[in-house]
């Protein structure tokens, strides 16, 4: 199939690899965008395979929290344009939403949409008013209810709300007494985009495909079959470090890990906490993001 050159840019701005490369990978994998970051990551080309998820797409994350830190939700909401994701009405409709979320015993993406939006309808009925008074398609992409019994809820919000992150510590301890070590783990995860709370958490699908990689990458670096295996555990181990939110090292003492500050904070306060829940929204994240040339814009709009 023909490759065009809006695919290779968007190859090479996720990977960091060679123009070149990234060409070859998309021939080679017959343009299927997941697979080329693979095959360049096996070839040992991707500078940033991490990025592979770009941020594509426009809107807001927002948060809400009951007063003891028992509950929480998070919500993102999509918008085409990032003027509109500044606009006090749209913030207003998200905030407004995430209380509802938060007052939900249950949610999800559609179930918010029958729920009541205060004397004005329902959600779904709101959404279609501000998507015509607004002029601009918008939809609830993810929501999320965190309740889960023994548990204190923290978040933390960045760039504007770009990125919402709410942190689970299972704790006999306030909210207070850990509102400090919650948000430093949440702002770690807002930074370091851990996929996983814990190695108990990892799943068996990441890890068969993140073996599947880095045997390619092993044997296309010529290394013996016989000893491929032992590598490959070696750099497994250091992959789930990285992805594992308790096993990184923690931003702000790189001298500890995650899970030893959070351990620090504990012994100081004298209650055991341990990191078990994790939500990390980054807005369009993902997605891919439509791009339109201004010049042919404007001709269509003019009828040329």
């Amino acid at each position: 199939m023909a490759i065009t050159a809006a695919q290779v840019k968007e190859l090479r701005e996720a990977t960091g690899a060679g123009m070149m490369d990234c060409k070859k990978a998309l021939v080679e994998c017959d343009g299927d965008f997941q697979k080329a970051v693979d095959y360049l990551r096996e070839k040992g080309l991707s500078k940033a395979a991490k990025k592979a998820g770009r941020i594509a797409s426009e809107g807001l994350v927002r948060m809400a929290f009951n007063a003891d830190g028992t509950q929480a939700a998070a919500i993102e909401v999509n918008s085409e344009s990032d003027f509109v994701s500044k606009n006090p009405e749209f913030i207003e409709f998200v905030e407004k939403l995430a209380a509802i979320a938060l007052s939900a015993d249950k949610v999800d993406e559609n179930s918010i949409l029958e729920m009541p939006y205060g004397s004005e309808g329902t959600v779904k009925d709101v959404l279609t008013n501000k998507i015509a008074t607004i002029g601009e398609n918008m939809n609830i992409r993810r929501v999320v209810k965190c309740a889960t019994p023994g548990m204190k809820y923290i978040g933390y919000s960045h760039q504007g709300g770009r990125i919402g992150v709410i942190i689970g510590l299972e704790t006999e301890a306030s909210v207070e007494e850990v509102t400090v070590c919650g948000k430093d783990v949440a702002m770690q995860t807002a930074s370091m985009r851990p996929q996983f709370v814990d190695e108990n958490g990892v799943d068996p699908e990441y890890l068969a495909h993140e073996k599947e990689v880095l045997t390619a990458q092993a044997l296309n670096e010529g290394k013996p079959a016989n000893i491929v295996e032992k590598m490959i555990q070696g750099r497994l181990r250091k992959s789930l470090k990285e992805v594992c939110l308790v096993d990184q090292d923690f931003v702000k003492n790189n001298e500890l890990t995650v899970k030893k500050y959070v351990d620090g904070v504990a012994k100081e306060i004298g209650k055991a906490i341990r990191v078990a829940e994790m939500v990390r929204y980054e807005v369009g994240e993902g997605l891919a993001k439509k791009e339109e040339n201004f010049a042919e814009e404007v001709a269509k709009q003019m009828g040329m």
